[in-house]
């Protein structure tokens, strides 16, 4: 069994209308919904192997605070196939992931993580910012991770639940 969490990045600014989508930073809410992403999965015990991140500004700065927040050892993965990508593409990634990762946090962007969500667990939310999901998925090894993959949401969690 292998456990997949996506994970909406937190909220960001839009207060340089000129700054290129790709850089726009975490606003003052995002920056303090971060952590408490991290926290949660501290509290449950959901600490991640793996993090994978897209390379955009706000979804860095979001696994970082997250990372931080929840002891996570490891560094950060950034994909740049993360950023405004295809839930396919997620699953090409994910499929070349080492066996020895059981849980496995993706930091990504809407619609892809809705996408991902809802082509693994047959489930249709809406992730707003911030927003985690928690997929077990019924696989031994990421290489037969697939969109036939019959996942099972268990968590549905935004820190707005606090």
């Amino acid at each position: 069994m292998k456990t997949l969490l996506i994970l909406r990045h937190a909220k960001s600014s839009w207060k340089k209308p000129d700054l290129p989508d790709h850089d726009r930073p975490l606003n003052k809410r995002g920056k303090k919904e971060a952590p408490k992403v991290g926290q949660y999965l501290k509290e449950k015990d959901l600490v991640p192997d793996l993090i994978l991140c897209s390379t955009a500004r706000r979804a860095m700065e979001t696994a970082q605070a997250v990372a931080d927040a929840c002891g996570f050892e490891g560094k950060v993965d950034y994909q740049k196939d993360l950023y405004l990508s295809e839930p396919a593409i997620y699953l090409d990634i994910l499929h070349c992931l080492p066996d020895e990762a059981r849980r496995v946090m993706v930091v990504g962007h809407n619609p892809d993580v809705e996408e991902l969500l809802t082509m693994l667990t047959e489930v249709d939310e809406h992730l707003t910012t911030s927003a985690l999901a928690v997929v077990d998925l019924p696989i031994s090894s990421w290489e037969e991770l697939n969109e036939a993959t019959d996942g099972k949401l268990q968590i549905l969690w935004v820190p707005r639940q606090v």
